[in-house]
């Protein structure tokens, strides 16, 4: 078992669930139970399944909620690409989140390649 407060992953995919928060506030309130939501389950996803894989008896366990969690950023980043299709989000806070993202999932790569040694 390990403890997901000491992982640096963990923290970033904290952080940037508060800042989508921030970024989808704005949103068109028609979007409020759909784009929006989804972009935030999404964001929520990453770091909830990095913490709930931590807590798993195996290495085999953890690694497997590694994997959801890269799925709800693969899913995050489809989300991202609507709303800035959409006009809902602007180049620079498009940019500005998917560059956090994708560190994200390369330190999640990281950390399950960890594992498998």
């Amino acid at each position: 078992m390990n403890n997901f407060r000491n992982l640096d992953v963990w923290d970033k995919a904290v952080e940037l669930a508060t800042i989508i928060y921030d970024k989808t506030e704005n949103f068109p309130k028609t979007e409020q139970y759909g784009l929006t939501s989804q972009i935030r389950r999404s964001a929520v996803s990453i770091s909830s399944n990095i913490a709930e894989g931590a807590g798993r008896e195996s290495k085999k366990e953890f690694k497997q909620f590694l994997n959801i969690s890269t799925g709800s950023c693969y899913e995050l980043e489809t989300q991202l690409k609507i709303s800035k299709n959409l006009e809902f989000l602007d180049e620079g806070k498009y940019s500005e989140i998917r560059k956090r993202l994708i560190e994200i999932q390369k330190m999640i790569y990281a950390l399950r390649q960890s594992l498998t040694k």
